[in-house]
């Protein structure tokens, strides 16, 4: 007979691996994060305020001499640091003296000139294609860009909202992810009331957590049960209604979707107006994209035919994780582009150590300095990213009917 220990149930072991993990997780988050716990964003060089908000360092710096706008922090030596509070401040002091530049400064999207608020759904069925990556990244970039930005983490890892600094089993208590705006019951909430204001300025969060997962559970029970034109919009149109009652105060949202075809995704695709499909250039990545699109387009016609509006400005598809030394991605990359055309995007998001090497302490590269890496690695990686977001950006700006493809300034450029 072994003397060895008999091993507890599983559902007990997992449970004790879960809160042994969770404990260590906030305990890391204490040393990184101290005294608050909670992330804050770097302040900006003045030459970087410059770049973001489209002027010269010079001008910046005359504006500040002559107490013209917000004054920034000086630091040692006389050196001038913009938070993107400040930087903000000063797109809208600029914005105010009207002129054909007021909206290069400020680019909020104007309502009376028929410019929508834009829904960009990330997507794929297959995880680890980037997609928490991609949506992170350019929800920052819209933002420090000088848009209105709200993010929606749908997926109930809640790995976007952990990028942003929440530890959802400890920072979350309950009805305070999207499902509670969206749910069937007499709890549902409004979404501003949800809505998390973030350590980027401009940019706000819906986080996500496990809770999520009962959108899966409660809405077949209630389609099933015959009431489901009762309580207020059909599944498939509850985030879009959402999303309408907090139009006004954003000019994009940007969806993290879940990596599997569920109620979720598909409700969010019926709020998109856009849509980014994130793709490994690996063949059985394309072969799951493939059944994942088969898939969508039949449950799509589905809800089309139920009365769901799918008129999107633009669809695309993002290489990601892409390595430009590797033959076999560079050849399926070129597949893609022959079978796909102009969907999918020019620029694709190469494989960086600077990005991964930043998510060891959940933060994404505009988030950290340039100073913390090898420099070469960053400013290929920075390139990338800029060369991605801009990319969208300006597919953005053309769903609003401006000319210009791109903005001078903006993002990290």
């Amino acid at each position: 007979m072994s003397d060895a220990s008999p091993l507890p149930p599983a559902d007990e072991q997992i449970a004790a691996d879960a809160a042994l993990l969770s404990e260590q997780l906030s305990m890391m988050r204490h040393r990184l994060f101290p005294p608050t716990s909670r992330k804050t964003l770097r302040a900006f060089t003045s030459g970087e305020a410059a770049r973001l908000i489209g002027v010269s360092d010079s001008y910046l710096r005359q504006l500040s001499i002559n107490g013209e706008g917000p004054q920034p922090e000086t630091g040692p030596g006389g050196r001038r640091l913009y938070t993107l509070t400040d930087i903000n401040a000063m797109r809208r002091f600029l914005a105010e003296g009207g002129g054909p530049k007021a909206r290069t400064y400020l680019p909020w999207r104007d309502p009376a000139a028929g410019e929508p608020l834009q829904v960009i759904a990330v997507t794929n069925f297959k995880g680890g294609s980037g997609k928490t990556t991609t949506s992170t990244h350019l929800a920052q970039y819209l933002a420090l860009a000088g848009y209105r930005v709200l993010a929606v983490d749908l997926d109930p890892q809640a790995s976007m909202s952990a990028l942003f600094g929440y530890q959802p089993e400890i920072d979350l208590s309950g009805n305070d992810t999207l499902y509670g705006a969206i749910r069937y019951d007499e709890e549902r909430r409004p979404l501003r009331d949800i809505i998390q204001p973030t350590y980027f300025d401009g940019l706000d969060l819906v986080p996500g957590n496990l809770e999520l997962q009962e959108f899966e559970h409660t809405t077949p029970r209630h389609l099933t049960s015959g009431r489901d034109r009762e309580d207020g919009p059909l599944f498939f149109a509850r985030l879009q209604s959402a999303l309408g009652s907090v139009a006004d105060d954003y000019d994009v949202v940007v969806l993290d979707c879940p990596p599997q075809l569920g109620y979720l995704t598909l409700s969010a695709l019926c709020a998109a107006t856009s849509v980014i499909v994130t793709v490994h250039p690996q063949m059985l990545d394309i072969a799951s994209m493939s059944q994942f699109l088969l898939m969508t387009s039949d449950l799509l016609a589905v809800v089309r035919e139920a009365g769901a509006r799918l008129d999107f400005s633009f669809m695309r598809y993002l290489v990601t994780r892409y390595e430009p030394n590797d033959g076999p991605q560079t050849q399926i990359t070129a597949f893609l582009r022959s079978q796909l055309g102009e969907r999918v995007l020019t620029a694709p998001m190469v494989k960086s150590t600077a990005i991964s090497d930043a998510g060891l302490t959940k933060q994404t590269l505009y988030e950290v300095g340039r100073e913390n890496f090898n420099r070469a690695t960053y400013d290929r990686a920075m390139e990338a990213l800029t060369a991605v977001n801009s990319e969208i950006e300006g597919l953005i700006r053309a769903g609003w009917g401006r000319s210009d493809r791109s903005r001078e300034g903006g993002g990290s450029r």
